[in-house]
C-alpha cells in the first residue's frame, strides 16, 4: 500500500504536547516565575526539542493566559492576573459541577476508591508541606470524576483554564488553609457514595469556589501596590 503522507504525525504531536506540558508545569510550579523572559533558544536547549514545538507550546500558553508575547520584543511568563483568575474560577467551578453530575450515575466502587486514595495522598502532601505533590493529588482526585463523566468538552475546557488557578492553589497548599480541602473532598466522596447527584455536584463546585479568598487576597495586594 502507498505510504501515507501523514507519516510521523504521532511523534510530532507528542513532541508538541510534551513541550506544552513541560512549560505549563514549570509556570504553574514557579520554576518559571511571573515576569520571567522566555527565550526560544534557551527553551529549545532545556526541553531538547526543535523550535517548532516550543513556539506552538508558547502560543497555546498565551491563549491560556500563562504567557504574554509582544512580537519582535519579548515573550514572558504572565503576571498573576485577578480578572483572569476570577474568570477561570467561574468556568472551572461550573465544569467540575457538570463533571460530577454526569459521572455520578455510573460511578464505580473502584473509582470511589481512587478518589479516597487520591485524597489520602493529598492530605499527606499537605502534612509534609509539599505543595507540588498536593497539587498533583488534587488533580488526581478531581480527575476521577472528569474522566468518569466521559465529557470531552469538559476536559478540554478544564485543560485550558485550570493552570491559571493552579498557580494560586500552590500558595494555598503551602499553607494550613489547604487542610480545609481534605474535608471538602471527603464530603464529595460521601455524597458520591450515597448517590446524591445534586449534593455531589454542588459540593464539587463549592470546593473550587473556595479559591475566591485567594483571588480576593491577590486583588487586595494589587490595590495596595497601586496605592489605592
Amino acid at each position: 500500500m502507498p505510504v501515507p503522507e501523514s507519516r510521523g504525525l504521532v511523534a510530532r504531536s507528542l513532541l508538541r504536547e510534551d513541550a506544552y506540558r513541560a512549560l505549563r508545569d514549570a509556570i504553574v510550579d514557579g520554576t518559571l516565575a511571573p515576569g520571567e523572559r522566555l527565550n526560544d533558544g534557551d527553551l529549545v536547549e532545556w526541553l531538547g526539542v526543535s523550535r517548532t514545538p516550543v513556539r506552538e507550546a508558547l502560543a497555546r500558553l498565551e491563549q491560556a493566559g500563562l504567557v504574554e508575547t509582544k512580537p519582535g520584543r519579548y515573550t514572558m511568563v504572565s503576571p498573576l492576573d485577578v480578572r483572569a483568575a476570577r474568570n477561570a474560577q467561574s468556568v472551572t467551578a461550573a465544569m467540575h459541577e457538570l463533571a460530577a453530575r454526569e459521572a455520578l450515575p455510573h460511578l464505580s466502587a473502584a473509582e470511589l476508591d481512587a478518589m479516597r486514595s487520591a485524597n489520602a495522598v493529598f492530605a499527606d502532601a499537605l502534612d509534609r508541606k509539599d505543595p507540588d505533590a498536593a497539587t498533583r493529588a488534587d488533580d488526581d482526585f478531581h480527575g476521577v470524576l472528569v474522566t468518569a463523566s466521559a465529557n470531552t468538552a469538559v476536559r478540554e475546557v478544564l485543560e485550558r483554564y485550570t493552570p491559571v488557578l493552579r498557580r494560586l492553589e500552590k500558595l494555598r497548599f503551602a499553607s494550613l488553609s489547604g487542610r480545609a480541602s481534605v474535608a471538602q473532598h471527603e464530603e464529595i466522596i460521601a455524597l458520591c457514595a450515597a448517590g446524591d447527584v445534586d449534593g455531589a455536584a454542588a459540593a464539587n463546585r463549592a470546593n473550587w469556589q473556595t479559591l475566591a479568598a485567594l483571588i480576593d487576597g491577590l486583588d487586595a495586594a494589587e490595590d495596595a501596590a497601586a496605592g489605592t
